[in-house]
């Protein structure tokens, strides 16, 4: 799946879902339960707002090393997320 089309999909829980498992790590998944929880969102609103505020605060230094590392990846679109996931469970 093309990554602009996977982050179409989030407004759905079951995208939502899918789309932190994909990048394999099940304690991401109950962070963002619980942040999702905490904030008063449920999840694919908090994914999707997840992956806009690392699309907007993402200094050019962490632009630089994403495209490197989509660079290397068998699957890019995971690697995205995750680190769009990883910044937004930053304290």
């Amino acid at each position: 799946m093309m990554l602009g089309d996977l982050l179409a999909s989030l407004g759905d829980e079951t995208a939502a879902t899918e789309a932190i498992l994909s990048v394999n790590d099940l304690p991401m998944l109950a962070a963002m339960r619980e942040q999702a929880k905490a904030d008063g969102l449920d999840l694919p609103a908090y994914v999707a707002g997840a992956v806009r505020r690392y699309a907007s605060e993402a200094t050019d230094e962490e632009w630089i090393t994403l495209m490197g590392l989509l660079n290397r990846s068998p699957d890019p679109g995971a690697v995205c997320l995750k680190r769009a996931f990883e910044h937004a469970l930053r304290p």
